[in-house]
């Protein structure tokens, strides 16, 4: 398993479609989270709304600001990467090379899972330490406070964080697994997570009661509960206190649980051509 996980490493950091995912991740976050609503609250419009604007880009609203874009715009972008470093696999033919050296297919999967895992929390990480920069720029332009979130809550945004980023990255990886290829499993990754996802919150569910209800078993709405408990701001796209905190972190978990669980079945089952 060791030996798995250092060669998904490697494997992991010379693709440069990891860095050019957590760059886009970056530039989405700071431009969203951070430069377009400061812009938007210092540019001379006046009331509520712009006053929020300003207070959530300030250090004592990093924790939700960050992770306001896991539900859907990051956590589509970590989804790609599971496609890519799964289902990548059977564009370049390597899963034979790979399991003809000796490792079963579990270990070899779970040496990817592991890999993927610490990826998702390098960007959760890189992403905060971004808002953590920015909030400190625009509260010292604006003579603003620079007080933080307690140690406590800010290791609790990391790790729901990091429980949604891999719930997504595995996601991706058994769409790719079940697709045995990227286009179609990048494809239909990308339409659950930016229309599917908001065509059931948005149209659906204020039409149908037992929608609404169902809603809140998926892991879109799940993940959006999370980070709203956490204090996202509600106008993000996605972000919505259907449920408390607890459980909204029991579903994302137990989709996280399924889908490492349906990876792992379907590819010591299924062959892999």
């Amino acid at each position: 398993m060791v030996g798995s996980f250092r060669a998904e490493l490697i494997k992991l950091n010379k693709r440069p479609a990891t860095w050019l995912l957590l760059g886009i991740a970056l530039t989405l976050g700071a431009l969203f989270a951070y430069v377009i609503p400061y812009l938007g609250a210092t540019s001379g419009t006046t009331g509520a709304t712009a006053d929020r604007g300003l207070a959530a880009t300030l250090p004592a609203n990093i924790v939700g600001n960050t992770l306001g874009g896991y539900p859907v715009f990051l956590g589509a972008l970590l989804v790609v990467l599971g496609v890519l470093f799964v289902g990548g696999e059977y564009g370049w033919g390597s899963w034979k090379t790979v399991l003809t050296q000796g490792p079963s297919r579990t270990t070899v999967l779970f040496g990817k899972f592991g890999v993927l895992a610490l990826a998702a929390l390098g960007f959760v990480l890189a992403i905060f330490l971004m808002g953590t920069v920015a909030s400190v720029l625009i509260a010292a332009a604006e003579n603003a406070s620079m007080t933080f979130p307690s140690a406590f809550d800010i290791v609790r945004g990391i790790g729901a964080g990091w429980l949604i980023a891999t719930m997504w990255a595995m996601f991706g990886a058994v769409l790719g697994i079940l697709l045995r290829g990227v286009a179609l499993a990048v494809g239909l990754g990308l339409v659950w997570m930016l229309a599917v996802q908001n065509l059931i919150s948005q149209l659906a569910a204020p039409l149908l009661p037992w929608v609404d209800s169902a809603q809140r078993g998926l892991p879109g709405p799940g993940a959006g509960a999370l980070v709203a408990s956490l204090g996202a701001p509600t106008g993000t796209p996605g972000v919505e206190a259907l449920m408390g905190g607890g459980p909204a972190t029991l579903v994302v978990a137990a989709y996280l649980v399924v889908f490492v669980a349906l990876g792992a079945v379907v590819l010591r089952r299924r062959d892999i051509l």
